[in-house]
């Protein structure tokens, strides 16, 4: 089956990831800028990061016939530094009208500080300037129930913003019903020891629906496995759902949140997929 993994850090994976991934029958891959595990220390190394997300990257997953998209931001993670984050988020426009640039992301908060949040807002201020679409970050701590109520708190304060254009990923169950009843667009974010597996994914699938559901592999340089969506497809199968529910979920919806954006342009696989034979 073909799929879109709509959230991996393929900068922190070699390429031989990208063969794997295409062997699995990934099509298109979209990467949020991230913290990297340490915290940069100039604009500068951001602009170099960008490049690469922008340049490198889409050559690499090109190799292997996967398009990649991107999203630009300065992580939570480094918002302490709050002139750093300034600065950074003044360059981001030099990018955002490049091929495969979807929009602000992923932005939101980690430990729920107050600089966290300045940084959260400016970021939005700049997506609501620019009509970029925004991919979020919520916390993976004991307090992501309280940073998840924070984020859509200031999400919807903020009249400018399109619901319909805003991802919240890494959802939990305590955290799914919130992000959807306010309209937003949900991520379930795949781990093979912590946090969402698959079989919790379809679990949140059977509670709610596959409106506005996306599910992810992450894929970063922690313990991760960029294989996850496909796994996550086995685990749809085995419970009997339909091939077409699950290509709802891991192409159609993508594809249906993606080309919101001015820097989607997909091309579709020439090949039908086996099914379609």
């Amino acid at each position: 089956m073909y799929y879109i993994d709509p959230h991996i850090h393929m900068v922190s994976r070699v390429t031989d990831d990208y063969e794997t991934l295409a062997k699995m029958g990934c099509v298109a891959v979209s990467e949020p800028a991230f913290w990297a595990g340490f915290d940069r220390g100039s604009v500068d190394g951001f602009r170099d990061y960008f490049r690469q997300l922008t340049e490198f990257e889409t050559k690499r997953a090109g190799w292997y016939r996967i398009q990649h998209f991107t999203w630009l931001c300065i992580n939570a993670k480094e918002a302490e530094n709050v002139s750093l984050s300034r600065e950074v988020i003044a360059m981001i426009p030099e990018f955002l009208d490049r091929p495969g640039v979807l929009g602000i992301g992923e932005i939101g908060l980690n430990k729920n500080t107050r600089n966290e949040s300045i940084i959260f807002l400016e970021h939005l201020d700049l997506a609501a300037k620019t009509n970029e679409q925004i991919l979020i970050h919520t916390p993976h701590l004991e307090d992501k129930f309280k940073g998840t109520r924070m984020i859509l708190d200031m999400l919807c304060d903020d009249r400018r913003l399109d619901h319909g254009r805003v991802l919240v990923d890494h959802v939990e169950e305590h955290t799914i019903r919130h992000v959807l009843d306010a309209g937003f667009w949900a991520g379930m974010t795949l781990y093979p020891v912590s946090k969402c597996n698959p079989q919790r994914a379809v679990d949140m699938v059977e509670m709610y629906g596959p409106e506005r559901l996306l599910v992810n592999s992450a894929g970063d340089w922690g313990p991760s496995k960029p294989t996850a969506v496909p796994d996550f497809i086995m685990a749809m199968r085995l419970r009997g759902h339909s091939e077409a529910s699950i290509r709802r979920i891991v192409y159609d919806n993508p594809l249906e949140f993606f080309s919101q954006s001015r820097g989607f342009q997909f091309t579709p696989p020439e090949l039908p997929e086996a099914a379609e034979l």
